[in-house]
């Protein structure tokens, strides 16, 4: 069975998914596999373009977990959203050293659940699963994932509202 676990920049897939791997499972880092399809960069965006359907069409899925921004646009047979709370997605950008153009493009994308209705769209809504790691601890959101992946927790998801979080003005 491949999980996806997906969400917006800063919202814990690397560091969930290096909790994941620490328990014994396998974690694909989905940024590890998309060198071959950067067919460009987006300087006014701060990114790199990425032929992402060329990448998921020839992805080789994998027993375990894919973490990463894109996996959701994998065939995974479960995927995990991850949510945080706009402010605090701001600061862990911030300290990443993100532009602040950047900071807020992905503020603004996770207030509009951007992954988690780019994720509804593409899958069976009994396979996803919306996981808020708003001051969450990597152990305490790979619990709760182990736990959806093994049954004992349904499928859930639309229950986060961050709308209010929106900057309304120039």
């Amino acid at each position: 069975m491949m999980c996806g676990i997906t969400g917006t920049p800063g919202t814990g897939k690397s560091m969930i998914g290096e909790e994941l791997a620490r328990r014994g499972h396998r974690v694909v880092h989905l940024t590890d596999t998309v060198g071959p399809y950067v067919v460009g960069d987006d300087e006014k965006r701060d990114a790199q373009i990425i032929d992402v359907d060329r990448w998921a069409a020839e992805f080789v899925p994998v027993d375990g977990f894919v973490e990463g921004h894109f996996a959701h646009l994998l065939p995974c047979d479960r995927v995990v959203v991850l949510r945080c709370r706009p402010d605090e997605l701001k600061a862990r950008l911030a300290q990443r050293k993100y532009r602040e153009a950047k900071i807020r493009e992905n503020a603004e994308a996770e207030a509009l659940d951007s992954c988690l209705i780019e994720t509804v769209e593409g899958h069976d809504p009994s396979h996803i699963f919306e996981l808020d790691t708003t001051r969450r601890d990597a152990p305490y959101c790979a619990d709760r994932i182990e736990q959806f992946v093994r049954g004992e927790i349904l499928a859930d998801f639309g229950h986060i509202d961050w709308s209010s979080y929106l900057e309304i003005g120039p």
